[in-house]
C-alpha cells in the first residue's frame, strides 16, 4: 500500500553562501503532522502549499504548481548506494518522502488522494546550484538530471490534511503518456520533446507553457 512514510517541512530558512537568494529552505525535517495543505497563488507571490514550511526564494520554489515536492524513498535508497552517504527522509528538501509508488512514471495530471488533499502531479524537480550546494556533491545538476529521478511536484486541488502513514490512492490517471521523467528530459536534455508537453494541459505550469510556445515559434523562424 502506498504512504507517506514522512511529512517534512524547514520551519525556518538558514542562511548559505551557494543559493542566489543568500538562503534556503530545502533542509526539510519529518514532523508527525498532521499538517493543513492548501492551494497557493502564482509562482513569485505565494509560498508552500504545506503549513509551517518556510520557502527562501519565491522565485524558483512554491506557488501553485509547486505547492508540495514528492520524493520516493525508493530512490532516497537508490542515490545512497550511489553516493555513499546516509540520506534522510526531507533531505532532498521534499514535502512528502513516498513509500511503494512510482514518482518518475508518473502523469502530468494524475491525481493523488493524500491524507483528506486532493493533489495534482505538475511537473520534475528540476536541480539547480542550491541543491548541489546544499549535498556538496560536485557536477550535482549534470548527475541528478541524468539519473531520471527527480521526484514531483504537486499543486492542491482540495485543501486538506496530511499525516506520516497516510495511505495514497491514485484517482485519476489522464489519457496521455507525458511522465515527470519525460517532463525533465524535454526542459533539460531533449527539447524536441517540449511540445508534447502540451498533452496535459493546464497541470502543466504556465512558465513551461511559455517556453513550449517560444520554442517552438523559434523553431518555425529557423
Amino acid at each position: 500500500m502506498p504512504v507517506v512514510l514522512s511529512l517534512n517541512i524547514a520551519q525556518q530558512t538558514i542562511p548559505v553562501d551557494y543559493a542566489q537568494k543568500g538562503a534556503t529552505g530545502i533542509d526539510k525535517r519529518p514532523v508527525e503532522g498532521p499538517l493543513q495543505v492548501s492551494p497557493q497563488g502564482p509562482k513569485g507571490t505565494a509560498g508552500s502549499g504545506v503549513a509551517g514550511d518556510t520557502i527562501a526564494d519565491l522565485d524558483h520554489h512554491g506557488g501553485e504548481h509547486q505547492a508540495v515536492y514528492g520524493y520516493a524513498r525508493e530512490d532516497l535508497d537508490w542515490w545512497q548506494a550511489e553516493l555513499g552517504v546516509d540520506l534522510h527522509n526531507g533531505q532532498f528538501g521534499e514535502n512528502l518522502t513516498t513509500q511503494g509508488i512510482d514518482q518518475t512514471h508518473a502523469l502530468i495530471g494524475e491525481r493523488w488522494r493524500v491524507g483528506t488533499a486532493l493533489l495534482e502531479v505538475t511537473a520534475p524537480r528540476v536541480p539547480c546550484r542550491t541543491f548541489a550546494g546544499f549535498l556538496g556533491q560536485r557536477g550535482w545538476v549534470k548527475r541528478f538530471t541524468q539519473a531520471g529521478r527527480p521526484g514531483a511536484y504537486f499543486r492542491v486541488l482540495e485543501a486538506g490534511l496530511i499525516a506520516s502513514g497516510d495511505e495514497i490512492t491514485v484517482v485519476h490517471k489522464p489519457d496521455h503518456d507525458v511522465t515527470v521523467e519525460m517532463f525533465l528530459r524535454a526542459v533539460l536534455t531533449e527539447a524536441e520533446l517540449l511540445p508534447r508537453l502540451l498533452e496535459a494541459g493546464d497541470a502543466v505550469p504556465p512558465e513551461v507553457i511559455a517556453l513550449v510556445h517560444k520554442r517552438t515559434t523559434i523553431d518555425l523562424k529557423q
